[in-house]
């Protein structure tokens, strides 16, 4: 008896295109987020959801591409921990700003004098 291949065993019924559509979709809204908005908190998101969208599309690659090998959740596993590192430390900053300006409008921190 054959085994068959994790490649022809795997059907989703989601092809990559809409995984790359989806992610494309999210980092749009990201960069928008990133551009547009004025609360550090806010862009705070908006770094996640692209990060969020990278990590979509390394683990869609790598199911599609090379389904025995996990280079691409590897790789999304690190995306993940490094956001998590981030947004500690960027919430930590942003939250020291407020205690001292009194505002987390990025527009209105134009120093780094205490």
């Amino acid at each position: 008896m054959m085994v068959p291949l994790l490649q022809e065993s795997v059907t989703t019924g989601v092809e990559l295109q809409q995984y790359v559509i989806l992610s494309s979709i999210l980092f749009s809204i990201g960069v928008y987020g990133v551009l547009a908005r004025r609360n550090a908190v806010l862009i705070l998101m908006s770094v996640e959801l692209m990060l969020n969208a990278v990590s979509i599309n390394m683990v869609a690659f790598a199911v599609y591409t090379a389904p025995t090998l996990f280079v691409g959740i590897i790789f999304a596993i690190f995306i993940i921990t490094i956001a998590a590192a981030e947004v500690g430390l960027a919430l930590g900053i942003v939250l020291r700003v407020f205690r001292n300006r009194g505002t987390a409008n990025v527009d209105e921190i134009d120093s780094l004098k205490w």
